[in-house]
């Protein structure tokens, strides 16, 4: 039995009207990766992130939803996705923190992440790992065109991914998105070209590479939350919003 939603088409006023609240994201996550640096606890990251979202008009996305505690999630070094800021969490040179935040604004919602190095000496293996998993979100951001499919998406990047020797994560995926949070279709970051939900105009996809440097399993933590590499790996996360137009893709959170 398919319990599926339907797909829902925007229409250009409400592109728009998602395209302010991407813009919120991003204000906020450029933000604050100027304030990442050795010493700075991921609670500081959300006391900023909390104040700036609120400031700009909008509301939180993930704050209360299934009951998580936080504005943000920030996932550090072998955590995948969903870490909770703490006070006690301070970032270290040579570390890698994602950062992923989503707010609504007008009853419609934007959603992104980044990952940022700590410091100037992060190594050699994450910093390879933070340049691939954004070229693999730019490879899936190019096929986000009328007629391709949901499974071209992936397969793009699988393939930068896996061609690099990283491992993409299979627990977790991207989403539709729109006045939910989460909506149809899900958009894995693996697949065959040509399989899976067909792209029409008006559809928007929060498209979230997550890549572990080793292999791809993950497992969560007794917070029911944070999402971890199984083998101590890093990871790294980039997210944007995309909408399927006429003159191909239009990326709401840039």
């Amino acid at each position: 039995m398919n319990l599926s939603m339907p797909i829902v088409c925007k229409s250009p006023q409400e592109l728009e009207k998602m395209r302010r609240s991407g813009a919120i994201v991003r204000t906020v996550l450029d933000e604050l990766k100027a304030m990442v640096k050795p010493g700075i606890a991921t609670m500081d990251l959300e006391r900023h992130a909390e104040r700036r979202v609120k400031e700009l008009g909008a509301k939180p996305a993930f704050k209360g939803y299934h009951e998580y505690p936080c504005v943000l999630c920030t996932s550090v070094n072998h955590e995948i996705v969903h870490g909770i800021p703490s006070e006690k969490r301070k970032l270290q040179e040579g570390d890698i923190v994602s950062i992923d935040c989503g707010v609504v604004l007008d009853g419609y919602y934007g959603d992104a992440a980044i990952t940022v190095a700590v410091g100037e000496n992060i190594g050699p293996e994450a910093q390879k790992l933070l340049a691939v998993t954004e070229a693999s979100l730019a490879r899936a951001i190019e096929k986000v065109r009328i007629g391709n499919s949901v499974g071209d998406i992936g397969a793009a990047v699988q393939q930068v991914v896996e061609a690099n020797g990283f491992s993409v994560v299979r627990d977790f995926v991207g989403h539709g998105i729109g006045t939910k949070l989460h909506e149809d279709p899900q958009v894995p970051n693996f697949g065959t070209p040509g399989h899976g939900a067909r792209l029409r105009e008006g559809m928007v996809l929060a498209i979230e590479p997550m890549v572990n440097a080793g292999k791809p399993g993950a497992r969560v933590l007794d917070d029911n939350w944070t999402a971890v590499t199984v083998d101590g790996s890093i990871s790294a996360h980039f997210e944007h919003c995309v909408a399927v137009t006429k003159n191909g893709p239009l990326v709401l959170t840039a």
